[in-house]
């Protein structure tokens, strides 16, 4: 089998990360114990993980041509890998090592010749296909299936098509196709002195056709705010043939073809590359930690910041119990606890102290004030740096990148750590967080016994922003699913019960779709379903997802 260089480093087939960041056994133990005391759960034990040599697989159901074995491979590894995504539920599987699902075959394709004999294949085999980037979905987008009616699936891992083709210095855009990860693809282009900019929390791994696929959010909270935004032409393979847009900067020429594909979760083709907006490496940035008496008093500050067209990079609000969570506001502070503003901007072309300065005075008004002073950073300036990760944002900034590792130890621990995040208007915010959270807690408390439900804001427009809400909770063990389904379907309800989205980021997947079919209106889901009968008339891509399979 052929594979990219990037794969000799191998990724856990049922984790986080890569399989040398696994703790040793004994830091896992102590590590669990810690974070059971922590939170303040009764003492368990911890447990370990399944180890790859007694995870037992169904046998394959089909079988490559000849012509297609030295990119595919059916080894024990590479369909557990490929069998889960990331969300909790896809951890606690394979943590125990439950594998009653996985894909047939997983393929490997170099080029986009290999990929449209892949394609060939599944169709003329009547097996499922599932684009795979970097395997990070939370929402259940890449299996299992219920896959009965199909003779095999097979997953479609795009890494090896990971370089940045061409760039477009006078437009500022660059063509990279679709498996390149978030830092491959920014290392590629800081050889021309220019970045994408777009850094979800699932950079590390996540694939430029996977952000497409699934409408990432990223690294800016304003503005910026989503793939979308830095899309400019998409090229991807349907079972029909090829689909890509002409590149423009814009265009009112009916329905947008790009738009369809990003978010189209792999039901529609296989994205191989696309045309991106990129910018200059930011030279100057600034930073600045902002307390708040209270989580509205915060939101209003956000808010503020918001409608001022200053458009910081950064502009995260926490409530207490995660400023406290991550570290960003110290544990042994008196009192209930601020809510913490993390604030950034950074810019290319300029010195950002005028900017900064207006932001703490649009938060001064709303009772919010700096913990110690903004730092500055100039990049061309050695001397004048300072340096940027030190206070509360620092502390969040370093609690953000750990999240996705530190949860690997807390399922060993029987911790449940579970995430949703939303979307709603200014005017309905104050009633809707509330609403969520009590919701949120009643049902952790019911299911678990005991728990927390901490939120921050990811995202903000004028008009509105994305609470994320993180639950903790003691799992029961041999439970975690079915507590899990309990806690997902009372916040889902929640949800979209006062009126927010079943998701701002983080895509539909399976988990989303029974909320996802209430959310969007009845003839655009037909709409929807006849798209994909018109490139995918055997409903061969992603089965499952978005819209059920045509009888």
């Amino acid at each position: 089998m052929r594979i990219g260089a990037a794969e000799t480093r191998r990724l856990k087939f049922w984790g986080w990360g890569f399989e040398d960041q696994q703790p040793a056994p004994e830091q896992v133990a102590e590590q669990g114990a810690g974070l059971r005391s922590h939170f303040g759960f009764e003492p368990a034990e911890v447990e370990q993980p399944a180890r790859l040599e007694d995870v037992t697989l169904p046998e394959p159901r089909l079988a490559p041509p000849d012509s297609l074995a030295s990119i595919c491979s059916s080894d024990t590894y590479e369909r557990a890998a490929h069998a889960y995504g990331k969300s909790y539920r896809d951890i606690v599987r394979g943590f125990r090592g439950e594998y009653g699902w996985a894909p047939d075959f997983v393929a490997h394709p170099s080029d986009e010749d290999d990929l449209a004999r892949v394609l060939d294949w599944c169709a003329d085999a009547g097996a499922a296909a599932i684009p795979y980037g970097g395997g990070t979905s939370v929402v259940g987008g890449v299996g299992p299936l219920d896959d009965t009616a199909l003779a095999g699936t097979v997953s479609i891992d795009l890494k090896a098509l990971d370089r940045v083709l061409e760039v477009d210095p006078v437009s500022r855009a660059a063509r990279i196709q679709a498996g390149a990860t978030g830092p491959g693809l920014e290392a590629q282009l800081k050889q021309r002195g220019l970045t994408l900019r777009h850094y979800p929390q699932s950079f590390e791994y996540s694939t430029l056709g996977g952000w497409i696929a699934t409408r990432a959010g990223g690294h800016f909270a304003t503005l910026y705010t989503h793939i979308d935004d830095l899309v400019e032409s998409v090229r991807a393979l349907t079972p029909t043939g090829w689909w890509e847009s002409r590149r423009l900067p814009g265009s009112g020429a009916g329905p947008s073809p790009d738009r369809m594909l990003i978010g189209s979760e792999g039901i529609l083709g296989v994205i191989t590359e696309a045309w991106v907006r990129v910018q200059e490496r930011p030279r100057f940035k600034a930073t600045a930690s902002v307390e708040f008496p209270g989580f509205d008093a915060g939101a209003a500050g956000v808010r503020a910041l918001t409608q001022s067209g200053l458009y910081p990079s950064n502009c995260r609000l926490l409530d207490p119990g995660e400023a406290r969570l991550t570290g960003a506001v110290p544990a042994s502070d008196d009192g209930p606890g601020a809510a913490l503003v993390v604030l950034g901007f950074e810019s290319a072309d300029h010195p950002l102290e005028p900017w900064m300065a207006r932001a703490l005075e649009c938060c001064a008004d709303h009772g919010g004030r700096p913990r110690g002073e903004p730092r500055f950073k100039d990049a061309a300036a050695a001397d004048s740096v300072v340096h940027e990760r030190g206070g509360g944002a620092g502390a969040w900034r370093d609690a953000f990148l750990q999240a996705p590792y530190l949860r690997d130890t807390m399922i060993a621990a029987g911790v449940l750590s579970e995430t949703f995040e939303t979307a709603i208007t200014w005017d309905r915010f104050g009633d809707f967080v509330t609403e969520v959270r009590e919701r949120a807690e009643g049902a952790l408390r019911e299911v678990y016994g005991a728990g927390s439900v901490t939120c921050r804001l990811t995202h903000a427009y004028p008009d509105g922003a994305a609470p994320y809400f993180t639950l903790l909770a003691p799992a029961r063990r041999g439970s975690e699913l079915e507590q899990w389904d309990e806690v997902k379907a009372a916040a889902s309800e929640a949800l979209i019960g006062a009126g927010g989205t079943i998701t701002h980021h983080h895509a539909v997947g399976r988990d989303h779709r029974p909320w996802y079919d209430r959310q969007r209106p009845d003839p655009f889901a037909e709409a929807l379903r006849a798209a994909k009968r018109a490139v995918d008339p055997s409903g061969m891509l992603n089965p499952g997802v978005l819209v059920d399979p045509s009888p």
